[in-house]
């Protein structure tokens, strides 16, 4: 499959033609480079570079830092790292940028340039596509040091995860002392990658000595699809009642997304992470949240309760975050486990979300079971509908607004991202994939009657508007 390229990072399989092949990792890396060049001028360049446990992050890493070195860029190596690592570091050190190696969820023959700004964040679109074009067209005009005296350093830095963890230790709700005394019992499922070195690391410092990993004997081979959803999660909810343990946790290779499985083997729910660990935090820290359009309408009746907006972004990371900078949002994130506490640092970060779990269950003397009963369980679809290759990139989404089942007195509509129908007592949204010919339909409402009623009836709607406007 050939690369994908977004405010992702440069993502593909590697060694394939068209993937993420030693030409494409060079042209890349010095894409990056040439651009931060451009942008900090006759300012010395210096980034942060760190990489996840799988297979292929060292052979990458390498050749990415030897490609900055040559354009005369310090690097600083965090060796086998986290994604938040990175980020965090990319700040606290005032680097020029960051680039972190991994492909995240995706499976173990992909990997990835996840690539970072000034500020720890990813980079927008506008700026992604200026270093594609540089690296697929403006290959030639890239210009590298002569000077062997101008090459850049590599330093070795092992101080970057303890910084992290300070950092997240003085944050408002943290309760170590509170944590210590309850004496939890945790199982964490690390996906043989950098959760085996960082969350031990973590639950230490926070105060939890009873940790038992699973998924932590060979490093890089993932024993499961590694994407922390319930269906690739069943050895981790059994451990959770073979050993009574207070908490399941889960995370992905990089370690930016988290998930939780109860004290009596449920999970939590993805989409409730963030709203339980808002609904803490927001005691502690007053101000909005952002979520994404496609997050449950749970996080905007808790915004509610602490008297505070919820607002909504487009799908992405990079989008939340730009929205939570808009409004000043204390805390944000997506329905995925992504937790972005912006006075840490504006990205997903699953150790945060651990420390903040941690706490609420100290602080309030509830089990994970008993705090997930505090919040409704609203049921939430995620379908697609496949569309002809030949249309796909080109459908029109805002047309559909015209097809719609529902009496026009009975919803609204925010086109910012596809198109999303807010119902009295649910919502559907629709938006195309920017990799495959479908289109991507969540939805939730108050019931499973009509969550099913709205569903059939928004598919029945776009057959027929895919009939009449493109004779499909």
């Amino acid at each position: 499959m050939a690369l994908k390229i977004s405010i992702s990072g440069i993502r593909g399989e590697i060694g394939k033609k068209d993937g993420l092949n030693p030409l494409n990792i060079v042209k890349f890396a010095a894409a990056y480079g040439s651009w931060l060049i451009q942008k900090n001028q006759a300012q010395k360049i210096k980034i942060v570079i760190g990489r996840d446990g799988r297979l292929s992050g060292k052979m990458v890493q390498d050749m990415v830092q030897q490609t900055l070195v040559a354009l005369g860029i310090d690097c600083i190596d965090l060796g086998l790292s986290t994604t938040p690592t990175v980020a965090f570091t990319v700040g606290n050190h005032q680097t020029q940028g960051g680039i972190i190696i991994t492909a995240s969820h995706n499976p173990i023959q992909w990997n990835a340039l996840k690539l970072l700004n000034h500020d720890g964040e990813f980079l927008q679109e506008n700026d992604i596509l200026s270093i594609q074009n540089l690296a697929l067209n403006g290959w030639e005009t890239i210009e590298f040091i002569e000077d062997p005296v101008l090459l850049g350093k590599i330093t070795y830095y092992e101080q970057a995860l303890d910084e992290h963890i300070d950092a997240i230790l003085k944050l408002p709700g943290i309760c170590t002392t509170k944590i210590k005394a309850q004496n939890f019992k945790i199982v964490v499922d690390v996906i043989n990658s950098s959760g085996a070195v960082v969350i031990p690391k973590l639950c230490k410092a926070l105060g939890v000595e009873d940790v038992q990993l699973i998924a932590d004997n060979n490093m890089g081979l993932f024993e499961h699809n590694p994407e922390p959803l319930p269906e690739h999660l069943k050895s981790l909810q059994e451990a959770v009642i073979q050993n009574g343990s207070d908490l399941g946790v889960a995370v992905d290779p990089d370690v930016d997304r988290i998930c939780f499985v109860q004290n009596n083997g449920d999970f939590f729910g993805e989409e409730y992470s963030l709203v339980a660990i808002s609904d803490y935090f927001l005691n502690y820290q007053k101000g909005h949240v952002v979520t994404n359009l496609s997050s449950t309408m749970a996080l905007h009746e808790i915004a509610e309760q602490h008297k505070v907006k919820a607002f909504s972004a487009k799908v992405g990371e990079a989008h939340v975050v730009a929205k939570m900078k808009l409004v000043q949002a204390t805390i944000g994130g997506e329905g995925n486990g992504g937790i972005i506490v912006s006075q840490l640092h504006y990205g997903r970060d699953a150790l945060v979300g651990l420390a903040l779990f941690l706490s609420y269950m100290a602080e309030s003397n509830l089990t994970s079971s008993e705090i997930r009963k505090k919040y409704p369980f609203y049921p939430m679809s995620k379908t697609k509908i496949q569309i002809n290759p030949s249309i796909s990139g080109t459908l029109k989404l805002t047309a559909f607004k015209n097809y719609l089942p529902f009496d026009t007195t009975d919803y609204t509509l925010n086109e910012e991202d596809g198109l999303k129908i807010i119902l009295n007592d649910g919502w559907l949204h629709l938006r195309e994939s920017n990799t495959e010919p479908i289109i991507r339909i969540i939805a939730e409402a108050q019931t499973h009657e009509r969550l099913t009623t709205y569903l059939e009836a928004i598919q029945k709607a776009f057959k027929k508007f895919l009939n009449h406007e493109y004779n499909i």
